[in-house]
């Protein structure tokens, strides 16, 4: 006996919005982060704590799937590229690899019968793990001086407050999404 139940099966059309929404929130949210930074003078480092490109993307993995979670997560972070210049060309491949762990592993896990904070906590691990290993892969086996070894632990200590953020939030938004009458 497995510990999953099924969901409702989404249509194309159903899972072609929830992407879109996913990677307009993944690129909108953390503009507005930026924008309140810069107005109390912390520049980006708001977005940097609250990881405001993560919630959309795990949301969207637990409530569509893991083709949306996967696809939205490798989508966001290039296109908000590509319009604003953030995340820095030199995080860009590492943030896209993240995020598209996020979507996927929490895509995996919607019909794994779990509290949701517990699938957002596998997401998180998975998510922080393959992007350490990318980094530690950039840095040892080709040498890339672009991005130091120290920014993991680095962007797990800015970003505890964004951790703690999601755990709070995404099981919200799930329970409310899931139990809409």
């Amino acid at each position: 006996m497995t510990n999953t139940y099924s969901k409702p099966k989404l249509s194309v059309k159903t899972q072609t919005l929830a992407a879109i929404a996913a990677i307009a929130g993944a690129v909108v949210l953390p503009q507005l982060f930026h924008i309140m930074g810069a107005m109390s003078g912390l520049g980006t480092s708001l977005g940097e704590a609250f990881l405001p490109m993560h919630l959309p993307i795990i949301l969207a993995g637990l409530l569509a799937g893991p083709y949306v979670g996967a696809i939205a997560g490798a989508a966001a972070p290039l296109l908000s590229f590509a319009l604003t210049g953030m995340p820095t060309a030199a995080m860009l491949p590492f943030m896209m690899i993240e995020l598209c762990v996020y979507g996927l592993t929490s895509g995996l896990l919607r019909n794994v019968k779990m509290p949701a904070i517990a699938k957002v906590v596998i997401a998180q691990l998975a998510g922080r793990g393959v992007r350490a290993i990318a980094i530690l892969i950039a840095v040892y086996a080709f040498g890339s001086g672009a991005i130091p070894v120290a920014v993991i632990w680095n962007s797990i200590a800015v970003g505890i407050f964004g951790i703690v953020l999601q755990w709070a939030l995404i099981p919200l938004a799930v329970y409310r999404v899931e139990n809409r009458q």
